[in-house]
């Protein structure tokens, strides 16, 4: 059996549950390299059998797997935040299928959860922004036509960019070529949740400068939109004028 974990954003108490107790008991034990902390392999017991995904191509660790399961052995592949967001579990799900291999899913905290936690932000603000786009700049590997950044910039609402952070001159063009003004809220946030996490207030217009600054080129994530700015509406369903089905219109008893 093999068990897909999301590991979490990096702080080792960000897994789950479920998954710390998978990782506790696996005999193979395949991580996603350096974007999972290795406080978490110390959950392993110690004949536990590790692998570190960032050598080896899909076929390898395939045949890692096979093995593994040829000795009746339970198998965790670890991935970074969670399984659904730029994780390439789908391949490695159909893979398993045509070799009539069992699999499961167990969902981890991800990073951009852990971004907007560190930035003490909240994505969806009332009058603001009720709509979250998780997005990468294309790069080596290409985007589709219709998710270019300029063009999903237009619709002016939080964006959450991923693998993106070494781009930041070309990121920052682009996002001006959409809704965005050179004065919208901005915050890199590098390594969320790790002990060398950096939280990095700036604007689109400032986005590479302050990149640079702080010499950061990987592993952040960028958030961009007015959800970052202080003023919002209050919500509807803690105002006392408004009703709920728990509870009446104050001004109604």
């Amino acid at each position: 059996m093999v068990h897909f974990v999301g590991a979490g954003p990096g702080a080792p108490d960000l897994i789950t549950l479920r998954g710390a107790k998978l990782l506790e008991e696996a005999d193979v034990v395949i991580y996603a390299g350096s974007l999972v902390n290795p406080e978490l392999l110390k959950r392993c017991k110690a004949t536990c059998e590790t692998h570190n995904s960032a050598y080896l191509t899909l076929e390898q660790v395939l045949a890692i797997i096979e093995r593994a399961e040829a000795g009746n052995k339970a198998t965790v592949r670890l991935h970074t935040g969670d399984t659904a967001v730029y994780s390439t579990i789908r391949e490695q799900m159909d893979a398993l299928e045509k070799m009539g291999i069992p699999y499961d899913i167990t969902p981890g905290v991800s990073s951009f959860c852990a971004a907007a936690a560190s930035a003490q932000a909240e994505y969806t603000l009332p009058g603001i922004s009720q709509s979250v786009i998780l997005t990468r700049m294309e790069g080596r590997t290409p985007v589709p036509e219709r998710e270019k950044i300029a063009s999903l910039a237009s619709h002016g609402t939080s964006m959450v960019i991923f693998l993106s952070a070494g781009m930041l001159p070309a990121l920052q063009r682009e996002l001006l070529q959409g809704a965005y003004t050179a004065d919208t809220p901005a915050c890199i946030v590098y390594k969320a949740s790790w002990p060398e996490e950096k939280v990095l207030p700036c604007t689109v217009g400032t986005l590479a400068s302050v990149g640079q600054e702080n010499a950061v080129g990987k592993t952040a994530l960028i958030l961009i939109g007015d959800f970052l700015n202080e003023s919002f509406d209050r919500s509807c369903l803690y105002d006392p004028s408004f009703c709920t089905g728990f509870r009446e219109k104050e001004n109604a008893k």
